[in-house]
């Protein structure tokens, strides 16, 4: 089993370290991650700059660039192989809710996903690494349990399995403390606080985004249920953003439109003479 490790907090943090050593003893473990932190980063890609790989003492490769980057160099032309399993984390602080749009760790996870192989992203619920260990464990208890089946995807015995993309938080907390594994919908957040302003040395505006918001919706069957209640949560997650319930009405827009151009085009009316 070949696993790809990569985060968005950069590759000298503690959870990419923690997940490195939970999972080095169970697969053939690749580590290719951000030089710099790069929280927040999505799903971007650096086009308009060069990037380079540079080997860490502890063998870990790091790039220049974005969490997404990180991977989509990994996996076409830096292995020299396809991996069984991409896996991005553990990330300092939660990514539940609306954060998984923003996050560069759930990035790095779908960029493998898009590539069509399996990926988790994880995350601890709170900032700080408290009881990252324990973190370290959860996260292989789950690619252990799914190693049967990835093997499977790997000799093209099940191709219906693949890909899919998890993200997984789970709470800073000891080992008796962890309920157990809860699958879940992402909840919802309130708008982000207010942008922070402050004046530079220079007496220019300078502007800092905001916190995010408290949690809107956090009833049960959320990962911020779940997680509140000692669970480590699981989230199966999807790229297609299409709005499949409005088709039909846009269906109607669409229809109207096409109506009014083959009625041809409309005529200014004649000015009156002067």
């Amino acid at each position: 089993m070949k696993i790809l490790i990569c985060n968005d907090d950069g590759y000298q943090a503690s959870g990419i370290i923690a997940l490195y050593e939970a999972l080095k003893d169970i697969a053939d473990v690749e580590v290719v991650a951000p030089e710099q932190n790069n929280s927040a980063k999505s799903n971007a890609l650096t086009l308009h700059s060069p990037m380079y790989v540079q080997t860490a003492a502890n063998g870990f490769r790091y790039i220049n660039g974005t969490p997404a980057d990180c991977v989509h160099i990994a996996l076409t032309g830096l292995l020299g192989y396809r991996p069984d399993l991409v896996v991005s984390g553990i990330n300092n602080g939660a990514n539940m809710g609306d954060d998984t749009i923003y996050s560069g760790t759930v990035g790095a996870a779908m960029e493998g996903y898009l590539f069509g192989i399996p990926s988790i992203a994880f995350s601890q619920t709170e900032k700080g690494w408290a009881h990252i260990d324990v973190a370290g464990r959860r996260a292989r208890d789950l690619v252990q349990q799914l190693m049967p089946s990835l093997e499977k995807i790997a000799e093209g015995a099940q191709p219906t399995l693949a890909p899919w993309l998890l993200n997984v938080n789970i709470p800073n907390l000891p080992d008796a403390q962890i309920q157990g594994f809860k699958v879940c919908r992402l909840g919802r957040r309130h708008a982000a606080e207010r942008v922070i302003m402050q004046t530079s040395p220079r007496g220019e505006t300078m502007y800092w985004i905001g916190g995010a918001g408290a949690a809107k919706e956090e009833g049960e069957g959320t990962d911020f249920f779940a997680t509140r209640h000692g669970f480590v949560s699981i989230t199966p997650l999807q790229v297609d953003l299409t709005d499949h319930e409005r088709l039909p009405y846009w269906a109607q827009t669409a229809a109207q439109l096409s109506q009014a151009v083959r009625s041809g085009p409309v005529t200014e009316p004649a000015q009156a003479a002067a």
